[in-house]
């Protein structure tokens, strides 16, 4: 017997407990399942079991419905409402729909009629400790932080490259270009170098390159003097002079012009800038960290970006996995964002049950760690409930039994269909939703206005 409540025994092995009043069936069981690699304990009555659950961790507990005493119905009921960690099973050779229910209301994952076959019995313990693992995964007490995360949430092997590349870059002065789908994070990986780099202690100018329109952006970068151009009534520092001392995190590079790309190349290369209307140059220093969620090298390929300066700002790359890709990552960040939220509108943290913690594992996430967080955003508020169940989720997210398809609807009428479900999806967010349907923002607009979905609300 073990002497601790470990997840494991030292064998690395999980803990079956089978709980039967016949000594052949704990027999036939243990024969079954010690094959496949799990340490077996047995007991023949549930004051027994109790008895062994006190000193040992147990990860599943295997117990017949009917036994003398104390039932496997009260059994399962005392596992689920004392023991956290451990999952629960009922098998019964009075097998009926009233039983069923019973079992499962009281908190077993699975319940195997007599007699089974040892597929059946294999399959339904493989069942219930998947979702032992599942909610082992997104529990945020069990989850142990890499020693530095830098303030963000993963222990995925993705996000532990992710962290072990800010600790490099961090303690160089050198550029550094971090790429990554919409939603990744990217803004946090250029603030975790920065904080964790020589020029804490100054600024971290953030500039969305993209937001700028092109007749400003000169100006916001390099600032102006008074009189440069109409309604410059006095001279103004831009985003580079702000961040002197310390580093600018240049976002969607990419979207930036050709000619002011050489502009910026300058200031890699010069370490100065010229404000609008200024005739001399003004010495800046300024970290650049730059950020993109296009392949920059391809978009060099198509002569949109010039390459002396794609080499100039890709000294250090640092990739961002894509949600999809980080495993038991998402689950980590479903429960932090329902904690956060809860307590920011000052209600009770809901519980994800097992099955929303399977489709949050299973969904692609186009949106990343964004669309995630504004789930989690919109979960919180709209549920009273104790528990955030399927029904709570997104359509896409469920599953559903279509109807027959409908083939005398025109084309123009189910492609509006999907757009608008699509964008419903996504709580509205136009860039999420033409991502998941392969176009660009421009054509969803396009199409948006063609099928009159803007309606009054139309720019």
């Amino acid at each position: 017997m073990a002497s601790s409540k470990n997840h494991r025994n030292d064998s690395g092995k999980e803990i079956i407990l089978v709980v039967d009043d016949s000594p052949d069936t704990l027999e036939v069981l243990q024969r079954n399942l010690e094959p496949q690699g799990y340490v077996v304990f047995t007991a023949l009555n549930a004051g027994d079991a109790i008895r062994l659950l006190e000193s040992t961790h147990v990860d599943l507990v295997v117990t017949d419905l009917k036994m003398p005493g104390v039932s496997g119905l009260e059994l399962v009921r005392h596992v689920r409402e004392n023991l956290k960690d451990t999952e629960v099973m009922m098998i019964t050779g009075y097998a009926s729909v009233q039983g069923a229910v019973k079992a499962v209301k009281s908190g077993a994952e699975e319940y195997l009629a007599k007699p089974f076959t040892d597929e059946e019995l294999l399959g339904a313990v493989q069942r219930s400790l998947d979702k032992l693992h599942l909610r082992r995964a997104a529990s945020l007490s069990n989850h142990r932080a890499p020693s530095k995360a830098y303030g963000m949430i993963g222990a995925s092997p993705p996000m532990l490259k992710v962290f072990d590349m800010i600790e490099k870059a961090a303690s160089t002065t050198a550029t550094v270009l971090v790429m990554g789908e919409s939603g990744t994070g990217k803004e946090l990986v250029a603030r975790a170098i920065h904080y964790n780099s020589p020029r804490a202690s100054a600024a971290f100018v953030p500039v969305n390159c993209g937001g700028i329109p092109e007749g400003l952006i000169e100006s916001e970068l390099f600032g102006h003097v008074k009189g440069s151009f109409t309604g410059a009534t006095e001279s103004r520092a831009g985003f580079f002079q702000a961040a002197d001392g310390g580093t600018i995190f240049l976002d969607e590079i990419s979207e930036m012009s050709l000619g002011m790309q050489v502009k910026l190349l300058r200031v890699l290369q010069e370490k100065e800038v010229y404000m609008v209307g200024a005739t001399k140059p003004r010495k800046v220093d300024v970290r650049i960290l730059a950020a993109t969620n296009k392949d920059l090298a391809k978009v060099v390929e198509k002569g949109q970006f010039r390459e002396d300066l794609f080499y100039r700002l890709n000294v250090i790359t640092i990739t961002i996995p894509p949600l999809h890709e980080r495993g038991d990552d998402v689950l980590l960040l479903a429960n932090r964002f329902v904690e956060r939220f809860a307590r920011e509108f000052g209600k009770p943290a809901p519980r994800l049950s097992d099955e929303v913690l399977l489709a949050l594992k299973s969904y692609s996430w186009p949106g990343n760690v964004r669309e995630l967080e504004n789930m989690m955003q919109r979960l919180v508020v709209m549920s009273d409930a104790d528990v955030i169940d399927m029904p709570d989720l997104p359509a896409l997210m469920r599953f559903s039994v279509k109807g027959e398809a409908s083939l005398d609807r025109p084309l123009a009428e189910v492609e509006a269909e999907y757009i608008a479900n699509v964008l419903a999806s996504v709580a509205g967010n136009k860039t999420q939703a033409a991502k998941i349907l392969g176009i660009d923002r421009k054509t969803l607009r396009e199409k948006m206005k063609s099928h009159d979905m803007y309606g009054k609300e139309q720019p």
